[in-house]
C-alpha cells in the first residue's frame, strides 16, 4: 500500500510540476493559441531547464510512517552523479540507495540524449503524465481564465488522453497561476475531482499536488521551491492514505551538463496534439 501511495503522489506531482524559469527567449511559435501570459511563463519554464542546482529534503508520511530524504540535485554533473543522496531517516544512504539514485541520473540522461538525437530540445516539451497505464496531456490550446485579479490570473488546463491509454481526464482539475507584472508561475496546482481505480481493486478517493514558485535570486524568475501531494485510497475493505511534501533550498545557478559542448536550450514551442 505504502510503495502504491508513493507513485500516486508522485504521479499526481509529475503531472502539475512543472521546471523553473530563467529569462525570456527571442519570441517564440505559439502555434496551439495559448492565452498570452500563460504561454510567456510556459517559455521561461523551457528557458530555466536544467540552471538550478539545489537540495531536495522530502517527508513522505502514510499512516504511522514517516519517512525522510535528502538528496542533492545538480544538473551540470554527469548524469550518473546528478542526484546525491544525503541521508534517509537521519542515515546516511546506503550501497543500494546509491546505486538506485545513480541509475535514476543514468536514466534522465538516456531520456535527454534521446530527446536530443531526435531533434527535440530538453526542457521545452509539453508536459506530460502517466497514471494506472494510462498516459495524459495537457490541452493548452483550451486553457481558460478560471479566476483572476489585480496581482495575477489563474488559468484551468485541461487534460486530454495521448491516445496510448484511457485515462479518466475529466475527473482532474489542473490550475496555473500567474504572475501579471513578472509573466511568471506563482503556482500550479493537480486535483482530483472524483474517485478513480487503479488496476482495478486500488480505488483512489481523493487526490491533489500543488507546485509552489518562490523568488531565488534578484536576477531571475521565480524556481520551483516546494511541491506537495496527498491522497486516501481503499484496498478491499482496508482504507490509507498520507501526504509527500518536498522542499527545495541551497539553490546554486549552473549550467547543465548537456551544455558542456557550448550547445544553448531553444525556446519553447507549444503544438497542437
Amino acid at each position: 500500500m505504502y510503495r502504491r501511495f508513493l507513485l500516486l503522489c508522485l504521479a499526481l506531482l509529475a503531472a502539475a510540476r512543472v521546471a523553473h524559469a530563467e529569462e525570456l527567449p527571442p519570441p517564440p511559435s505559439n502555434d496551439a493559441g495559448v492565452p498570452p501570459l500563460l504561454f510567456d511563463a510556459l517559455t521561461k519554464v523551457a528557458q530555466n531547464f536544467d540552471r538550478w542546482a539545489y537540495t531536495e529534503t522530502t517527508h513522505v508520511v502514510v499512516g504511522k510512517k514517516t519517512q525522510v530524504g535528502i538528496v542533492r540535485f545538480d544538473p551540470s554533473k554527469p548524469y550518473a552523479e546528478q542526484y546525491q543522496p544525503i541521508s534517509f531517516d537521519g542515515k546516511p544512504p546506503t550501497e543500494r540507495q546509491l546505486k538506485d539514485y545513480r541509475q535514476r541520473g543514468e536514466k534522465r540522461g538516456d531520456k535527454l540524449l534521446k530527446e536530443e538525437a531526435e531533434g527535440k530540445t530538453p526542457g521545452s516539451q509539453i508536459p506530460r503524465f502517466n497514471i494506472n497505464g494510462g498516459s495524459a496531456t495537457i490541452d493548452l490550446g483550451r486553457a481558460s481564465v478560471a479566476t483572476e485579479d489585480a496581482n495575477s490570473v489563474t488559468y484551468e488546463v485541461p487534460l486530454k488522453n495521448d491516445g496510448r491509454a484511457t485515462i479518466p481526464v475529466d475527473q482532474f482539475q489542473l490550475l496555473a497561476r500567474v504572475n501579471r507584472q513578472t509573466h511568471a508561475f506563482e503556482n500550479v496546482s493537480l486535483r482530483l475531482k472524483g474517485a478513480i481505480r487503479m488496476k482495478l481493486i486500488v480505488k483512489i478517493k481523493t487526490g491533489e499536488a500543488s507546485v509552489d514558485f518562490g523568488p531565488v535570486d534578484a536576477t531571475h524568475a521565480p524556481a520551483v521551491t516546494s511541491l506537495t501531494g496527498g491522497a486516501t485510497a481503499s484496498v478491499l475493505f482496508l482504507k490509507f492514505g498520507g501526504t509527500v511534501d518536498m522542499k527545495r533550498s541551497d539553490f546554486k545557478r549552473v549550467k547543465p551538463y548537456g551544455e558542456r559542448f557550448g550547445v544553448k536550450i531553444g525556446p519553447m514551442k507549444a503544438l497542437n496534439f
